[in-house]
């Protein structure tokens, strides 16, 4: 195989690793009966349909006549199901399909009976999936203050820890709602896998505060809307209700797994470089930091391992996930991984003999329409050729037209799983 075959299969023997239907059964053989009253599925995130899907393909067929819901999913990521209703909606800004469908959402929940049982289908993208904003709040000032947060460069748990206070079922609003016991099955796109960060934890005790939703705004320097920012100074003055804290009664109900993560999709993929002859090396599943920055690291490992073999015999891959962040500098396109992908290539400044892919595990790189990229020893001179400067390419935070022209775009369409970054650096 071709380097970029290697790579390109490597991507999707991570990903395999990480669907539905690969995770889900184990949790769902194990999941309660309800005591004589209703399964209710609700579920956010870009994985939501294919966990429906599955919920549905996998449970006795008895228990599946008897359920009945509603998951909200990206456009583009739904499948057809039978019982549980699939909503697609905006992602990574709220629209009003995810306005509508989270209000019906939110009924479903409130009006689960104390013998019924709620399975709660998480994965990454329900904060924006969700979003229903506060009383006094439009969907205008969480679509508005989400985009000024996704481009700070702030880090997601930042991001959330916002959007939990502008938001009327987020930070655990969903468990204090809900009256029957809960399951939650997540699919985790978060860094540590804290189920209070994924999706924004609607059924899980937040720990942050509206005074500390205004720090990370002064510390990113993020300017929102009016209304959004009196909100939280009126939160942090004690004039709204807090966030459900650790500690709440309502969360002895909830009962929380993650199915799979990042480790699970480096683990599937090295598995997949091991029957082809090449030895993994697993960088972390929590890499986190400035994209740039994190490809700087990334290279000097790399030429270590070219140049001096300090990290074994090649031929070897340096796998490594987790969720880098861009600060938006330019007027681009592109998202984390290519504009990794694109650092990466000026530090290795044409390295013999190594090849890089990195991409989004969700088959979307920002809100572009690839999954990411791939990397050559000749990429820097064909783009030459082609009229690219990368140095200013990556200034403008236009790592998506830099590869467009080279045509290593990585284009895979939705995978509908999401366990953020998979990043490989294959030394031949």
């Amino acid at each position: 195989m071709s380097p970029r075959e290697l790579l390109t299969g490597s991507f999707h023997a991570a990903v395999d690793a990480a669907r539905a239907d690969a995770v889900l059964p184990t949790f769902l053989a194990d999941l309660p009966e309800p005591t004589g009253g209703r399964l209710i599925v609700i579920g956010a995130g870009k994985a939501a349909a294919a966990m429906a899907a599955c919920v549905e393909a996998r449970l006795p067929a008895a228990r599946v006549e008897r359920l009945s819901g509603l998951v909200i999913t990206r456009h583009g990521h739904g499948l057809p199901t039978r019982r549980v209703e699939v909503v697609e909606a905006g992602h990574p800004l709220p629209d009003a399909a995810g306005l509508a469908a989270a209000r019906r959402l939110v009924e479903l929940v409130a009006g689960a009976a104390p013998g019924d049982h709620l399975l709660a289908l998480l994965s990454g993208g329900g904060s924006s999936l969700l979003g229903l904003p506060a009383p006094g709040l439009e969907l205008a000032d969480l679509r508005a203050t989400t985009a000024a947060l996704l481009a700070s460069g702030a880090p997601i748990a930042e991001i959330n820890g916002v959007r939990k206070h502008l938001s009327a079922n987020l930070g655990g609003r969903l468990a204090a709602l809900c009256r029957a016991p809960v399951t939650v099955l997540a699919i985790s796109d978060v860094v540590g896998d804290d189920p209070a960060t994924l999706a924004s934890g609607p059924f899980a005790p937040d720990p942050g505060s509206y005074a500390d939703a205004l720090a990370v705004l002064a510390r990113w320097r993020v300017t929102v809307p009016r209304a959004a920012r009196e909100h939280l100074a009126r939160g942090a003055a004690g004039t709204l209700p807090e966030t459900p804290k650790p500690g709440a009664d309502c969360f002895r109900r909830i009962d929380t797994h993650i199915v799979a993560n990042a480790r699970t999709a480096l683990l599937g993929a090295a598995d997949w470089w091991r029957r082809h002859g090449v030895q993994p090396i697993l960088l972390g599943d929590s890499v986190t930091g400035e994209a740039r920055e994190v490809a700087q690291a990334h290279a000097a490992l790399a030429r270590e391992a070219r140049c001096h073999g300090g990290l074994g015999r090649p031929p070897l891959v340096l796998l490594s996930g987790g969720e880098t962040s861009v600060r938006v500098r330019g007027a681009g396109r592109g998202g984390r991984d290519s504009e990794y992908l694109l650092g990466l290539a000026l530090a290795l400044d044409g390295l013999d003999d190594v090849h890089a892919l990195a991409a989004d595990t969700d088959g979307i790189d920002g809100s572009e329409d690839n999954a990411g990229a791939l990397l050559a020893p000749d990429s820097l001179a064909r783009a030459r050729a082609a009229g690219r400067d990368a140095r200013a390419d990556l200034d403008a935070n236009d790592a998506h037209g830099f590869f467009a022209a080279l045509g290593d775009l990585l284009v895979t369409g939705p995978t509908r799983t999401n366990v953020n970054d998979y990043r490989a650096i294959l030394v031949a």
